[in-house]
């Protein structure tokens, strides 16, 4: 799946053109690489997001096209979560 619908599906991020956003800008590493919106992501990859001030880290554990709102937090769990200094 793609990491722009992948974002989008999980609720990570709102929209997809927003995730789209925040990948082409570099925000988003997969597995250490910086990744683009068309990345392929699998299960089990770690995505390290850099959202305003906030640095979140998720591991995959499911990927699904359709998904209903209180199921999405189920594709992912959050391996840390800091807020980063801007100077």
């Amino acid at each position: 799946m793609r990491l722009d619908k992948f974002l989008k599906n999980a609720r990570l991020i709102k929209r997809r053109p927003l995730a789209k956003q925040i990948a082409d800008q570099g925000r988003i590493k997969v597995n250490g690489n910086t990744a683009k919106a068309a990345s392929v992501i699998a299960i089990g990859d770690e995505l390290e997001i850099k959202y305003g001030q906030r640095l979140v880290t998720v591991r995959v554990l499911n990927i699904k096209e359709h998904v209903k709102k209180d199921e999405a937090s189920e594709m992912y769990e959050i391996i840390k979560e800091e807020k980063i200094n801007q100077a």
